[in-house]
């Protein structure tokens, strides 16, 4: 975490909340960064995090992070590097029980002139009514899945020979 907070971009002036909702800021996640409201799901507290990092808002990022949030927040010189540019979330599910859910998102920003993106699959839970962000259960892409079924000894082999696959191309 990085210097005190900056503040939220005055409302009528901005053309839309940084997390890419297309709503106005103080439609969308200005009340929750300024704890006027909570987060009505894990995907809203996501946003409003990408927000406040976009915002420099640290004070908020150091209150809904589960191991820090019970903690007074202690504000540092850090200057942030990273200037966040859009929010792109990819899936909202549900966990075992309703107070724990996943999301998936890629996170964009400019750092010395080149983009970088960081993609994570975050874990979040629900406590006295109010989500909090845990920690990241993946960075990365999701691991690539070959759709095609595995070939079985005894099958025809793929390559069209006519032989069974163990005779083939398995050897």
């Amino acid at each position: 975490m990085a210097t005190e907070p900056t503040g939220i971009a005055d409302p009528d002036r901005a053309p839309g909340c940084p997390c890419g909702s297309g709503k106005a800021l103080e439609e969308c996640c200005g009340p929750i960064l300024r704890g006027q409201r909570l987060a009505a799901s894990a995907e809203e507290l996501m946003r409003a995090r990408f927000t406040a990092h976009a915002t420099h808002d640290y004070a908020f990022l150091h209150r809904t992070y589960r191991p820090t949030a019970q903690q007074p927040y202690v504000p540092t010189e850090d200057k942030a590097t990273m200037q966040w540019t859009r929010l792109v979330v990819h899936s909202h599910t549900e966990g075992r029980t309703p107070d724990l859910a996943y999301v998936e998102f890629s996170a964009y920003g400019m750092e010395d002139g080149a983009e970088h993106v960081l993609h994570e699959k975050a874990e979040f839970v629900r406590q006295d009514g109010a989500w909090i962000y845990t920690r990241p259960l993946r960075e990365g892409p999701a691991p690539f899945k070959d759709a095609a079924p595995k070939v079985g000894r005894n099958d025809p082999c793929p390559c069209g020979s006519g032989k069974k696959y163990k005779r083939c191309c398995m050897v």
